[in-house]
């Protein structure tokens, strides 16, 4: 139990990252969406504003002049259809930049990541009392409002640094003619903006590199919690230590069965066991009726001694058969020579060497 209510202090489990996605628990900030945006919409401004203030100056002229001219439902609703897609074409780059650089600054914040969960209604978030809360109450209500003012504080300081060296030139634009202050109020306009949007930009990378530390920080889990979803997907280890013993068991039994039966044991020499088995009655070539590594090979060797079994050290050989051969399989023919020689040498240390199995022994 201390565990499961101490520290988090484990890194998050793929599976629990992956459920934090689907409920679109993700790193966002928005504000990056909308300082990228705002700096895209005005470089799209230099490029299509021209075409923007063509169409204008075309729908001017035609409104007050062709227009007027003739008033009646057929010209009128002829001259509405001309403006909208004089203004439609003129428009469209600037709407269908914003909204492709909106899709594309969310996809590498996010990725591609669709949840439901986001969209599903929640009527507790209408409350103001519970909005109010959020705001004043305790825990991060009190920062957000601080972080906002800032901002706030920020973005006018900025605005202000872009015209306050024209402070004289506002005073004086009644002195001007309409085309210079226009070309004033736009040139002053877009300093303002572009130095806002270059500082939301910055504190919203900022709020992003946040974002993504708490919610690290909130993925986090204790020991415990790691224990019991790697319990959860691997299974409980005691069925599975029950499982690995019933399996030993029957590996047991099979060489409590197989190894007896076997003419020689080849060891590497505690690394590997592989037992040997040569009938030429009923056999085309020697099998492998057993083989093992590790506590298998010192099961295996324990049987041999037990039963009488010779047992030979041959490590290159030990090592190729278990391998390249399974149990019950025919050793390969490149194999022959290596395992005639051994066959030969029990058969004559245990007197089994017979006229008849010495010539078969050698055509193997």
């Amino acid at each position: 139990m201390a565990d499961e209510d101490g520290d988090k202090t484990e890194a998050p489990t793929p599976k629990r990252r992956t459920e934090a996605r689907e409920q679109g628990n993700i790193a966002r900030s928005p504000d990056l969406t909308a300082a990228v945006l705002i700096l895209a919409s005005l470089m799209s401004l230099q490029w299509f504003g021209p075409g923007v203030i063509n169409a204008l100056k075309t729908l001017v002229q035609k409104g007050l002049g062709d227009a007027l001219n003739d008033l009646s439902i057929n010209s009128m609703l002829e001259s509405f259809v001309t403006a909208l897609k004089l203004a439609a074409v003129a428009v469209a780059p600037i709407l269908l930049g914003a909204m492709l650089v909106a899709i594309v600054i969310n996809i590498v914040q996010v990725g591609f990541n669709l949840s439901t969960k986001r969209l599903q209604p929640n009527l507790g978030a209408l409350n103001p009392v519970n909005g109010l809360s959020r705001i004043f109450g305790k825990g991060q209500g009190w920062v957000h409002l601080l972080m906002s003012l800032l901002k706030l504080t920020l973005v006018g300081a900025v605005a202000y640094s872009a015209i306050h060296n024209r402070i004289g030139d506002i005073v004086t634009c009644q002195q001007l003619n309409y085309l210079q202050i226009y070309g004033l109020g736009a040139e002053l306009i877009y300093q303002i903006i572009l130095r806002i949007g270059l500082l939301l930009l910055v504190l919203a990378i900022i709020d992003y590199v946040y974002q993504k530390w708490k919610l690290e920080q909130s993925l986090k889990m204790t020991k415990q919690q790691v224990k019991e979803e790697m319990r959860s997907m691997e299974g409980d280890p005691k069925v599975k230590q029950r499982r690995r013993q019933l399996a030993i068991q029957m590996i047991q039994k099979r060489l409590q069965k197989d190894v007896p039966t076997a003419d020689v044991v080849v060891t590497n020499p505690t690394e590997y066991a592989v037992a040997i088995k040569y009938d030429p009655d009923s056999m085309a070539a020697p099998k492998v009726v057993a083989k093992g590594q590790g506590f298998i090979a010192a099961k295996i060797r324990e049987l041999a001694v037990a039963n009488g079994i010779p047992i030979l050290e041959r490590k290159p050989l030990a090592r190729a058969l278990y391998k390249l051969v399974e149990v019950g399989q025919e050793i390969p023919e490149q194999f022959y020579s290596a395992i005639a020689e051994i066959l030969a040498y029990v058969y004559e240390l245990s007197g089994k060497m017979g006229r008849n199995r010495r010539t078969q022994l050698t055509g193997v």
